[in-house]
């Protein structure tokens, strides 16, 4: 996928827009799923690891992405967490802050409005729609084939991984995750294809990303609001 310098977390903010309603549309979830996939990337540049479940940085190491090196400082910062741990814990922080990432690299626009006419907000608009298609049919791709899935760049493997698990339904709808369940099984394992350790790590991160997403529907459907 010729991204240019675009981290996994902000590809798969993109990934979520609806260039039609030009808004983000079946991702409720989204926070989960983009922070996923920044410790996904993390773990396979080698600056997160797993010690007994419980998520580890390289302590000082930089990416020089302002979003993944805030997520770095945050858990060095932080109590040790497990996986589901750091999927949550201030998951929109990491949300904020690939949408400000994207609009100062002009991929959205960003326009000043009132809530009511009282209430100072923000709104963003699409800046790329056909970047973002382009986007939509390379995650497509890897997710159907043909490629083989020891063809597939880690990094578009997670990518796609955390889109389907993380429910993107406007990316991967639900027919098409168990239709295509032992290939997303094959993509995670070959997420962490960088390191013998990786793949466990990222069928971790998998089952983390779901249990998330499974509490905050259940929240939803009992009317706790997620």
């Amino acid at each position: 996928m010729p991204y240019g310098s675009l981290a996994l977390p902000a590809r798969i903010f993109l990934l979520a827009w609806d260039t039609g309603k030009n808004r983000i549309a079946g991702a409720p979830d989204l926070h989960y799923a983009v922070r996923a996939c920044a410790l996904a990337e993390l773990a396979q540049r080698g600056l997160l690891s797993d010690a007994d479940g419980i998520v580890t940085p390289v302590f000082g190491a930089r990416t020089g992405n302002p979003v993944l090196d805030g997520l770095l400082e945050l858990v060095e910062e932080s109590r040790p967490r497990k996986w589901r741990g750091w999927i949550t814990h201030k998951s929109r922080h990491t949300l904020d802050a690939v949408r400000d990432q994207l609009a100062a690299e002009g991929y959205l626009r960003t326009e000043r409005t009132r809530i009511f006419g009282i209430f100072p907000s923000r709104r963003y608009e699409l800046e790329r729609a056909g970047y973002v298609e382009v986007l939509h049919a390379e995650a497509l791709a890897v997710l159907r084939g043909p490629v083989p899935v020891h063809e597939v760049p880690a990094g578009d493997a997670a990518l796609v991984v955390c889109a389907a698990t993380g429910k993107l339904r406007g990316v991967v709808p639900g027919k098409e995750r168990r239709q295509h369940n032992e290939r997303l099984a094959a993509l995670t394992d070959r997420a962490g294809a960088a390191a013998p350790e990786l793949p466990e790590l990222m069928r971790t991160l998998r089952k983390a990303l779901a249990s998330a997403v499974a509490s905050a529907e259940a929240a939803r459907s009992g009317g706790g609001g997620g």
